[in-house]
């Protein structure tokens, strides 16, 4: 049911102080902030334990939380309500009277006494007589004096009795705190003086602070003078100290200056007679310097004459080394020729004899010897291992082969290495056996070290970083001269189009390896 201030029936605080509506009440002191806190605290507790109809809608949400989340978080909403709802604030008082008895409740009043008696200490007379000063002090309900007058003020009571008790001492409480939240809470007159206690407390708690904190300065400052003292005083002797070594090291320095000047005076006068000794002697050393520039010049005369022979025997032995050079050359050229020569006569007879007839004559490989009109011949694929083994028994024949593509096709389950050495191994015994010049092409991208030629006489090449093995095919193909016989082996048929544009053969990857055995 909602929550409403007009219509909802105040709560009963039997055995507690009054909850009866007081408008003064609500006219409350601005609160130190440990007040607050502890009004809030105060609040929260009691929020929890009453029933949801004694609960201002406000308030509702923050009663699921744990008293001190109720006071963190809903501090500033508790104490507003406990300022502008008196039937909260009495719901609060009499949650706290009946069940923490005992916790919220004011300190004993000292007995009145007529104006002009001496005050009587705690202990005085009046303790001495029994229960008389406590029933005194107790109202009509037998609670104490400061509750009964703050549960029933009458029109103009509350202030004359607070204008009363200026003259009076307040009774000290255990803790101010609580004092004053519990007289703000039940209205007591001296709320007001209360609070002002508790503020005062707190400005002198933060004096105290200050002047703590400023003692500590003074302390810390102190110390710091002190040791910058010390320092001065260690600064001055160390001063004086190196005054003394300095003025030490300037007498040293007198002493030495005077010993060089010693040593100098000594050392003009052996310069001067040596000055009269080279003088004499320099007559009789002219005609010897003389002499010595004649021998001088004669031999200078005599070594540019060898000079020049040696350079003339330098001249005819490089001529002489040119010569050989060129004779050697001339005597390669015709080995060369013989050979060339040999080799025709060998590819005729097999020609003639008819030798290796399933695969293609040497006349055949040669590129730009075809005309279909169109121009270049295009060379013809290798299919079997008759036309394979017939094509590298040509001579000068060059097999160059596709790495990873042949190893990819015959052994795919071995790491890359491992295919690059067992296909370089098979490719030198097939070069061994064909006398056939082999190159075989990797991609170098994944490779950190490769050696520069294969085991046997196969070159093994990888590509650059950014070039891929395909195209070095092709450069190969490209960089052969015209006629050549040239074999590639690849299953890419990209590489094998452009290669056969250039007149080269092609075999697939599982033929080679069929012939490799692999």
């Amino acid at each position: 049911m909602a929550y409403d201030d007009t219509e909802r029936p105040e709560p009963t605080c039997s055995g507690v102080p009054s909850c009866a509506a007081d408008p003064a009440a609500s006219d409350w002191p601005e609160l130190p902030a440990p007040l607050r806190a502890r009004l809030a605290e105060i609040a929260g507790t009691a929020l929890g334990g009453l029933p949801p109809g004694d609960v201002p809608t406000p308030l509702r949400r923050f009663a699921r939380f744990t008293p001190a989340k109720r006071a963190r978080l809903g501090g500033q909403v508790l104490v507003a309500r406990l300022q502008q709802d008196t039937a909260f604030r009495a719901a609060v008082v009499a949650w706290w009277a009946e069940n923490r008895p005992g916790e919220l409740e004011l300190p004993e009043p000292a007995t009145t006494r007529p104006a002009g008696d001496p005050p009587v200490p705690p202990g005085g007379p009046g303790a001495s007589t029994g229960d008389t000063g406590a029933a005194e002090a107790a109202g009509p309900s037998g609670r104490p004096a400061a509750q009964h007058a703050a549960a029933s003020p009458v029109d103009g009571s509350a202030p004359a009795a607070e204008a009363a008790s200026v003259a009076d001492p307040l009774p000290a409480p255990v803790d101010k705190l609580d004092a004053a939240a519990v007289a703000l809470l039940t209205a007591d007159p001296l709320a007001h003086r209360r609070v002002a206690e508790v503020g005062q407390t707190a400005d002198l708690a933060n004096l105290r602070a200050e002047r703590d904190e400023a003692l500590a300065k003074v302390d810390k400052l102190t110390a710091e003078l002190e040791r910058a003292r010390a320092e001065l005083v260690e600064e001055r002797e160390r001063a004086r100290a190196l005054v003394g070594e300095r003025e030490t090291e300037y007498q040293q320095m007198r002493r030495r200056v005077s010993d060089q000047g010693a040593r100098l005076r000594a050392a003009l006068d052996a310069r001067t007679e040596l000055e009269e000794e080279v003088a004499r002697l320099r007559g009789g050393v002219d005609d010897e310097l003389a002499r010595s520039r004649a021998e001088t010049a004669a031999e200078r005369e005599r070594g540019d004459r060898e000079r020049r022979r040696a350079d003339a025997a330098a001249g005819q032995v490089a001529a002489a080394r040119q010569a050989a050079r060129e004779a050697r050359r001339g005597d390669e050229v015709r080995l060369e020729l013989l050979l060339d020569t040999v080799s025709g006569a060998i590819s005729g007879l097999r020609r003639e004899l008819d030798v290796g007839a399933g695969g293609p004559r040497p006349a055949d490989l040669v590129a730009g010897t075809g005309d279909r009109g169109t121009g270049a011949r295009v060379a013809a694929p290798v299919d079997g291992l008759a036309a394979l083994d017939a094509l590298l028994t040509v001579p000068s024949v060059h097999l160059i082969v596709d790495g990873y593509n042949v190893s990819k096709t015959g052994y795919p389950d071995l790491p890359l290495a491992d295919q690059r050495s067992r296909l370089v191994a098979q490719l030198g015994a097939l070069g061994a056996r064909t006398g056939a010049e082999i190159t075989v092409v990797f991609d170098g991208a994944a490779v950190i070290a490769a050696p520069v030629r294969g085991s046997r006489g196969v070159r093994v090449l990888f590509s650059d970083a950014g070039v891929i093995a395909d195209d070095v095919v092709r450069d190969l193909v490209a960089a052969e001269p015209a006629g050549r016989p040239l074999l590639v082996a690849t299953s890419d048929q990209e590489i094998v189009r452009s290669v056969r544009r250039r007149g080269a053969h092609t075999v697939a990857s599982a033929v080679l390896l069929r012939r490799l055995g692999g």
